[in-house]
């Protein structure tokens, strides 16, 4: 055992010691974050513009701040990425966190000398936590990978502008510099073709112990280590054990990691995001990631089903439910306030509070009336391929409407890497389960409004292509696992294997 790994675990004993601490007192947890935001933001200038001085309570400040998105924040972002001091949080933010906005173009995320531990502090400890479960720290002797932006950063009026994975680049601790990959040169290289082949030759012959990226991108950093050995990958990297990951469910894809690995490997979901580092996962056991409340943010959530009604239930975290699917709102020490991110989560436990993410709020489909919803589409699929060798690379869900020569019906775009011996038994499977998850689908179906769903097979790697074709490939982009209208499925028209 190394020294590293010998002084890890205890330091990982007394991390996860004081985590547990604010996890056992949430609400007070919760309360002190909230005074301190409001404190800190009297100061500001949309904490003058939105009376933040009378604000007492969670009350007060539901009458005072209304619930919103970038576009609503756009006149105050606008004046923080202009250069203006103490616009959303004291001060001038350190970086801007760029993201790809759905109406106006980019977005810019302010990360403030607050905020920026936190997202520091959240991964760390999602590893810390493996180490107590597991008492065992020899990973931290080996090679670590993670797939992510480039930490070369721009300027924004006095401000770094980059992705979020880059600018996190800067602050690997340095006891894990050494042991980091791919190189900084490498690691710098914007186009993701040249990058993924430059890290397969950077790291074939290392002793690879975690990887870790968005699951779509690490399967092609996985299948070209194949293509160039002929061999699985716990062949190439004997010590590789576990797979950190965020930003999708990984539960479709388990199947195609495990054939490519060769072998059953640990998983530790992390839920971070521009705006805050929210969740990760602080158990193998444990259904669920640990929420951060103790991260400066503050919680609301509202329910997915009453979203969009003219007044939604909006609620702190004493009110939630376990299995009730939410859309979680921030308040945060980079000065977002009453923040959407979009994102929909259901509380799996409540002692700690644990989530799961399960979708976008505006990643569904109603074109029926359906209300389809990104967790339902995932378990069909996953139920459907369970206990089978069928492999997914990648899927996306939309409503065909104008079917010419059936009733209308769901397309789901699947690119296999080992498909069903019998497409349309596999397709009945997915169906069943959607239909048992969803009364309002069961009944279009049987009042022969909607027909069963349609399977469209993607030839191997079309998804990446169709990436390409929209300018959005590699990095941290991802495919909508379904959406209500025909953007993506129209294009994805090119890539269809032809029967």
């Amino acid at each position: 055992m190394s020294i590293k790994s010998f002084f890890a675990i205890p330091f990982a004993k007394f991390a996860t010691k004081k985590v547990y601490k604010w996890a056992n007192k949430p609400h007070k947890t919760q309360e002190k974050v909230f005074k301190n935001l409001i404190a800190k933001g009297s100061k500001t200038a949309f904490g003058k513009d939105h009376n933040f001085t009378e604000i007492m309570n969670y009350e007060d400040f539901k009458k005072q701040v209304k619930v919103t998105d970038y576009e609503g924040l756009r006149k105050y972002a606008d004046r923080v990425v202009a250069g203006e001091s103490d616009v959303l949080w004291p001060g001038k933010p350190l970086y801007f966190a760029k993201t790809s906005g759905t109406t106006s173009g980019a977005k810019y995320i302010p990360i403030t000398k607050d905020s920026m531990p936190t997202h520091i502090t959240a991964a760390k400890n999602a590893m810390l936590f493996y180490i107590v479960e597991k008492k065992d720290a020899s990973f931290v002797n080996g090679k670590m990978i993670f797939l992510q932006g480039s930490p070369v950063l721009a300027d924004k009026n006095g401000v770094k502008l980059g992705r979020l994975s880059g600018i996190a680049a800067h602050y690997v601790p340095n006891y894990l510099l050494k042991n980091r990959l791919p190189s900084w040169e490498t690691n710098c290289i914007e186009d993701w073709d040249t990058k993924v082949n430059a890290v397969v030759e950077e790291t074939v012959n290392q002793d690879m112990s975690v990887i870790s990226g968005i699951p779509s991108w690490v399967q092609m950093y996985f299948e070209k280590l194949i293509e160039k050995t002929g061999k699985p990958i716990s062949e190439i990297f004997p010590n590789f054990n576990f797979f950190i990951y965020g930003g999708v469910n990984f539960e479709p894809y388990k199947n195609k990691f495990e054939s490519l690995i060769g072998k059953k490997v640990d998983y530790i979901e992390l839920y971070p995001a521009s705006e805050g580092f929210i969740a990760y996962q602080d158990s193998q056991t444990e259904k669920g990631m640990l929420l951060q409340l103790d991260s400066g943010i503050f919680y609301e959530f509202i329910p997915a089903s009453e979203f969009y009604n003219e007044h939604p239930t909006r609620i702190s975290l004493k009110d939630v439910k376990i299995g009730v699917n939410y859309v979680i709102i921030l308040n945060t020490t980079a000065g977002l306030w009453g923040y959407n991110i979009g994102d929909t989560v259901e509380f799996t436990n409540t002692k700690p509070y644990r989530i799961k993410v399960t979708g976008r709020i505006k990643h569904f489909i109603s074109a029926f009336g359906e209300h389809v919803i990104g967790k339902e589409v995932e378990k069909a699929l996953n139920d459907a391929i369970k206990e089978t060798t069928i492999n997914v690379s990648e899927f996306t869900v939309a409503p065909q409407v104008n079917a010419a020569d059936s009733l209308p019906y769901h397309e789901w775009f699947i690119e296999f890497e080992n498909e069903p011996e019998n497409l349309e038994d596999f397709a009945h499977k997915i169906d069943a389960s959607m239909q048992a998850q969803n009364i309002y689908y069961l009944d279009l179906i049987k009042g022969k409004i909607l027909r069963p769903l349609i399977i469209r097979k993607v030839k191997k790697g079309g998804f990446h292509e169709y990436m390409k074709s929209i300018g959005k490939f590699g990095g941290q982009n991802k495919i909508p696992q379904l959406s209500d209208n025909r953007k993506i499925a129209d294009v994805l028209d090119n890539f269809l294997i032809k029967e």
